[in-house]
């Protein structure tokens, strides 16, 4: 296949569209879990312990990724790409759809938080698998040189997934109260059941991804990927879950936790931080394609060290702009932090896809991802609210908090690159020696 063919286009574009869906029913969870599923799920008369609950329901989803990273990284490394991706993005919309449909605590009692985490933890699977596979997909169709711009498409679904959130959230929030607590809510989870649509449409038109096809021709399949890639690259897996940190955690701090913190901690309106949420993530949209062909023009390895450096530091101008209550200065803060790191998990993906051999590849970088997100990216709301609890009216502490998230991925980026260089070392040594 060359790269004059429409194929890798057509894979990118359904790993965005893709990706979008997954990533719009995911958040628009985040949304609600801030906004109003503690009243509704786990009342209680501290408003700070049922948001608690509800972000704690939110982090469930978190902790079922690693596990669905496994099961459908081996069978993704068996089966096939395409396969995987079909049927997460189903599973994603049944779940989501769902949710919508859900009674109350005060209409069904226990069973509502039992069923609503229930649904969460499908959710928490879906994405586990899905992400993997929609990085493969276009990675692997792309032209040689080219693997980690095309990999940067399935990273903009995150964005662009948002976008559509908090559309949705910006209009059921200009409801009347009544009208929003009582059914204004469940509109974008019941959304959901056309977007799964669409996006099975699409993902029926690409093939399956050649890496892999001709993996399997050549009956080069692992007979047991999960397990292979544990025992011997254990080291990538670990630095590359480290090096998507700030990527996850640091953007449920500045779109999930910020709602939050400054509407019960800075009094400020609901609409107000969707309004600044909005633009942020409408700027985020548009950088990360720009910051993936960067990378690609100075090296993805010294990129990605500069911006995760540069995240160490941005939450402190973030923190003292958000200070001010002015929506342009909040909105100027925020867009910083989120610049910065999304820059960083546009280009993540693709280079950490490159660390891992193509028979093992898909549970590799699955249970990396899914093993660094789902302990900070799900974590991260709950321990913001706790810090913010525990040291009301101060922002420092929270600012550490983002600090260290990017210390951590500054620590896996170095770490991978190492192993990269190393993996490369014997290849260009085996080659020099033939030519001699």
């Amino acid at each position: 296949m060359t790269s004059h063919t429409p194929t890798p286009r057509r894979a990118a574009a359904a790993a965005f569209i893709g990706t979008t869906i997954e990533f719009y029913d995911f958040y628009i969870y985040a949304f609600a879990a801030a906004l109003v599923l503690g009243q509704l799920f786990f009342p209680s008369e501290n408003p700070m312990l049922s948001t608690m609950a509800a972000f704690g329901s939110f982090a469930v989803g978190f902790i079922a990724r690693p596990f669905a990273g496994m099961v459908f990284g081996h069978l993704g490394d068996r089966l096939g790409r395409k396969k995987m991706l079909l049927v997460t993005i189903v599973l994603m919309g049944v779940a989501t759809t769902c949710i919508g449909l859900l009674p109350t605590y005060a209409q069904a009692g226990i069973w509502a938080p039992i069923g609503l985490i229930f649904l969460r933890l499908l959710q928490g699977i879906s994405v586990g698998g899905e992400w993997g596979g929609a990085v493969l997909m276009a990675s692997e169709h792309a032209p040689k040189g080219r693997k980690v711009f095309f990999a940067s498409f399935a990273q903009w679904g995150s964005p662009a997934g948002l976008l559509l959130a908090l559309i949705a959230f910006r209009f059921i929030t200009g409801m009347e109260q009544e009208a929003l607590m009582s059914w204004g809510w469940r509109i974008p989870f019941l959304m959901s059941g056309l977007l799964m649509i669409v996006g099975l449409v699409i993902r029926f038109g690409v093939p399956e991804s050649p890496e892999f096809a001709k993996v399997k021709d050549s009956a080069q399949t692992s007979d047991n990927p999960v397990l292979e890639v544990l025992r011997k690259h254990w080291r990538n897996i670990l630095f590359a879950a480290l090096a998507v940190t700030i990527g996850s955690g640091g953007f449920f701090f500045t779109n999930t936790f910020m709602i939050t913190y400054v509407t019960q901690y800075q009094g400020i309106a609901k609409t107000t931080i969707l309004n600044c949420l909005f633009v942020v993530t409408i700027l985020q949209f548009l950088s990360q394609p720009c910051s993936a062909m960067l990378a690609e023009r100075l090296g993805e390895g010294r990129f990605l060290k500069g911006v995760a450096s540069l995240c160490i530091v941005a939450p402190y101008p973030m923190f003292l702009l958000v200070q001010t209550g002015d929506v342009v200065y909040m909105t100027a803060g925020i867009t910083l932090a989120v610049v910065l790191l999304s820059a960083l998990y546009a280009v993540i993906a693709g280079y950490m896809a490159e660390a891992f051999p193509a028979r093992v590849r898909y549970s590799g970088i699955s249970i990396a991802y899914q093993l660094g997100s789902g302990l900070t990216g799900g974590l991260t709301p709950m321990l913001g609210t706790f810090l913010a609890g525990q040291f009301a009216g101060q922002w420092l502490p929270l600012a550490l908090f983002f600090s260290v998230l990017a210390l951590m991925s500054l620590t896996g980026v170095m770490g991978l690159s190492r192993l990269r260089s190393a993996q490369k070392r014997p290849a260009a040594l085996s080659t020099s020696q033939g030519i001699a």
